[in-house]
């Protein structure tokens, strides 16, 4: 690419990023406000958001759960580029390095309907201290062995022993904090996940270059075995009950809202998995091989901040109008992703993606919990997961294909197109989510804070 070129193709891609910010402020600035009950001044109702997080982070249970489930979040947030990267050293292909990584996020997809519905049935103690030292042990054979092809037959049966980390956290916050602070309980638990998932990546990429590569996975098996063994240690996770009901996928799947979110997910799935493996593609190709943790980086700390925004700024919103409204702020953000290369230009474009991605998990989380059956705290999200998660998987090979056969540019632009098509689908079907066009008004907040206050928080 020439010089003229270059300025030519990086001059229109700042006017479409600052056009799309100003698009994006407007958007929020526009946006329809529910009415509550508080009427004090707008100071006022941002801190007692701001003292929500704190409440939080002040229970001895809530912190228990941030830190016994951070190890395995880090393991996650290493795995696939630990797999990438240990499969490109055996065979120097990208497609087949992404058809691993493809393959281990399948497996893990297609079993995590099945693991949730377990942990609904009997709990979740016996399925953790099961599943993660087995999946920890499997890591360390994995490292061991040799060939391209081997290694992609054994990163596929490793997905089918992932323990259900996050399937366990994200049903303890209602026992844990509440039905008022749910919200502030999901975006600060966001943005703590988001955090491994800057260090992750980072990690996995620094040690897989290194002198070392071994020590990555080996790292993120010494993790998992610990996080899987002392999630289940937690009294929370002990003494946890399912609400009365059933958690058959066929009663789930009788909800129109679920079956909705499930097409999204397909949607958002391919997408997100593309972008995955387009990231390292387009590093290597580019030969900047080294900016593959640092870019993931960038955009997980957007992320946390847009999970935090979350749960303050759109307290205003009902979480489906949250979650269509950031919808369209996610889609605008991804248009020009095809526009990129791995300098300045991806680092803007990820960050903008991650932030409104960092929000849309939390009014997501909310959303399921207002219109899941009873009886189905963890088999709800599962049963959704393995839809995204498997399309997930096919966009991790569908984005090394493109990057390696085609071009880069090509597979950021199927990224694009799906994120629109899952708006499109969530603002067709939006009145299948109905029931989670409800607020949490200002003044039940105020009245759960000031029942927490003075009490001592264990």
């Amino acid at each position: 690419m020439d010089f003229t070129t270059s300025v030519t193709s990086t001059s229109a891609l700042g006017v479409i990023v600052i056009t799309l910010c100003y698009e994006g402020v407007r958007v929020l600035t526009l946006s329809p406000r529910v009415k509550t009950s508080s009427r004090g001044p707008k100071s006022n109702r941002y801190s007692e958001r701001v003292k929500a997080y704190w409440a939080i982070l002040k229970m001895a249970e809530a912190r228990n759960l941030f830190i016994t489930a951070a190890p395995a979040r880090l393991a996650y947030s290493m795995i696939s580029l630990g797999i990438y990267f240990k499969i490109y050293r055996e065979g120097h292909s990208i497609s087949i390095a992404s058809l691993g990584v493809g393959l281990n996020g399948m497996a893990g997809a297609i079993t995590a309907g099945i693991r949730a519905s377990v942990i609904d049935r009997i709990g979740m103690i016996v399925p953790l201290r099961i599943l993660a030292p087995s999946y920890a042990a499997m890591i360390l054979v994995f490292n061991t062995l040799h060939g391209a092809h081997l290694l992609v037959l054994i990163a596929f049966i490793l997905g089918f022993v992932a323990p259900p980390i996050n399937l366990s956290i994200r049903p303890l916050w209602k026992s844990t904090v509440g039905p008022e602070l749910l919200r502030s309980a999901y975006a600060v638990d966001s943005a703590m996940m988001g955090v491994t998932v800057v260090v992750g990546p980072v990690v996995a990429t620094a040690l897989s270059l290194s002198s070392h590569p071994a020590s990555a996975l080996i790292l993120c098996s010494g993790c998992m075995a610990i996080s899987g063994v002392a999630l289940s240690c937690l009294s929370s996770a002990r003494k946890w009950q399912r609400a009365e009901g059933t958690s058959t996928p066929f009663l789930i799947f009788r909800v129109p809202g679920i079956r909705l979110l499930a097409i999204e997910g397909i949607f958002i799935g391919l997408g997100m998995g593309a972008f995955e493996t387009t990231i390292p593609a387009t590093t290597t190709l580019h030969h900047v091989v080294h900016r593959t943790g640092s870019i993931f980086a960038v955009m997980a700390i957007a992320q946390i901040f847009g999970s935090l925004l979350a749960g303050v700024v759109a307290k205003r919103l009902t979480p489906l109008a949250a979650f269509k409204k950031n919808y369209l702020l996610w889609s605008l953000f991804a248009l020009p992703l095809f526009l990129t290369t791995p300098n300045w230009s991806l680092y803007l474009v990820a960050s903008l993606i991650g932030m409104v991605g960092g929000a849309q998990q939390v009014f997501y989380m909310e959303i399921l919990e207002a219109i899941r059956p009873a009886g189905t705290a963890a088999s709800a999200l599962g049963w959704l997961w393995t839809f995204e998660g498997t399309a997930e998987a096919l966009g991790n090979t569908i984005g090394g294909w493109l990057s390696d056969r085609i071009a880069p540019s090509f597979a950021f632009g199927f990224t694009s197109l799906t994120i629109v098509a899952g708006m499109m689908v969530v603002r067709w079907g939006s009145r299948f989510l109905a029931k989670a066009d409800r607020p949490t008004t200002d003044a039940l907040l105020t009245s759960t804070l000031e029942d927490l206050d003075g009490k001592e928080l264990n």
